[in-house]
């Protein structure tokens, strides 16, 4: 299972500061202008720093490049707590929106038309005409994991 360790929700935690974090486009993974989540994020970034607060090695990489990637991650069927869940409105992964898994049928995701981070059921998530589409989920290695 290319080196990686499952997570389980025991150690996945949302601190409440990142409940506050305001979305902002310019701020997305490799920008010269993205340090964190300070200033703001866009999806991905969110994503990628709850994702790294919880253990997870996350690289920068845009939603395509996240999608196709076998390095760092690898695809899912069955999802647990930090899995990476990326949406569309069609099956193309360019430009994808990414959330992350939280359990019980929920994901959360830092969303333009919201503005800050909401914690969804995915059939909700799923009724956004952008989001139409279900890609995929991919799961992360921790750090150290093998």
């Amino acid at each position: 299972m290319n080196n990686m360790t499952q997570p389980t929700a025991s150690i996945f935690v949302i601190p409440p500061h990142f409940l506050t974090i305001r979305y902002n486009g310019a701020h997305y993974p490799g920008s010269p202008n993205t340090n964190g989540l300070e200033g703001g994020a866009n999806c991905q970034q969110f994503a990628y720093e709850l994702l790294r607060h919880n253990s997870f090695s996350v690289p920068d990489l845009r939603s395509r490049e996240l999608w196709e990637d076998t390095t760092h991650t690898y695809r899912v069927t069955e999802l647990t707590w930090g899995d990476l869940l990326l949406w569309n409105k069609t099956p193309d992964p360019y430009g994808a929106h990414v959330g992350v898994y939280i359990g019980d049928g929920q994901a959360i995701h830092l969303a333009k038309d919201n503005g800050y981070p909401v914690m969804e059921r995915l059939e909700n998530i799923a009724q956004h005409p952008a989001y139409r589409v279900f890609i995929g989920a991919k799961r992360a290695m921790l750090h150290g994991g093998n």
